[in-house]
């Protein structure tokens, strides 16, 4: 088995490791409003520095919270597509950095070069 990079948990005690975009939508569809009202996603490491957090609003959908201190980003909105949910987190998780190490290559900043062949005189 390979190496746990983050987990999801909810109220209710469920985990995942490395959840997909399928299991993260099971996980929130099993919200409710009284004894697992939330889901936390998180690396598999001691003091993370990033977590993503889906909870049941009072008057219907969810509150959706990604926080990651090392890009300072820290958005909350909310949204009633569980589906759109998953997916945008698993976008989003997609981009986080593991133990250290950035999850995806970063972009190459070099470009190709265009120098044309000048004739020589």
């Amino acid at each position: 088995m390979g190496a746990v990079y983050y987990w999801a948990s909810s109220e209710n005690g469920d985990r995942i490791d490395d959840p997909s975009e399928d299991a993260l939508f099971m996980l929130i569809d099993d919200l409710d409003d009284a004894d697992n009202t939330f889901v936390v996603i998180q690396p598999d490491q001691d003091d993370p520095a990033w977590f993503a957090s889906v909870a049941v609003l009072d008057d219907g959908g969810y509150e959706v919270v990604r926080r990651d201190t090392t890009r300072r980003e820290h958005d909350v909105d909310t949204a009633t597509d569980i589906g759109r949910i998953a997916r945008d987190l698993t976008t989003w998780m997609a981009a986080r950095e593991y133990n250290g190490q950035p999850s995806t290559p970063a972009p190459s900043k070099t470009r190709p070069s265009r120098a044309r062949k000048v004739p020589s005189e």
